[in-house]
């Protein structure tokens, strides 16, 4: 049974910097579509296979790697938060004062 999604403030807040970031810098809406359907996808998996992220080393969290994105969530009793998609490409000493 699949699981409903909750999106944390930060979540919600990274899709739209990371959709918008592809939107200005190609012009276009076409790929930020594109991308975001491969997120939703990825999002809908989670919500029917919660367990198939690895565990990650931060409270609890699991992550699942999506091409260059990293969806951090956690599992609850009844939902999966979506706590943080990150952009590997970018500099990680940024992930560790923004998240963690």
């Amino acid at each position: 049974m699949a699981k409903n999604i909750k999106w944390s403030k930060q979540a919600a807040a990274d899709r739209i910097q990371i959709l918008d970031y592809w939107f200005k810098r190609i012009g276009n809406k076409t790929y930020s579509k594109k991308l975001d359907n491969n997120l939703r996808k990825v999002i809908l998996a989670l919500s029917k296979h919660p367990l198939m992220g690895k565990n990650s080393e931060a409270h609890g969290m699991r992550c699942f790697v999506k091409g260059n994105y990293q969806v951090y969530y956690q599992v609850r009793t009844h939902c999966i938060e979506l706590l943080h998609i990150w952009d590997s490409r970018r500099n990680p000493e940024e992930f560790d004062k923004e998240f963690i």
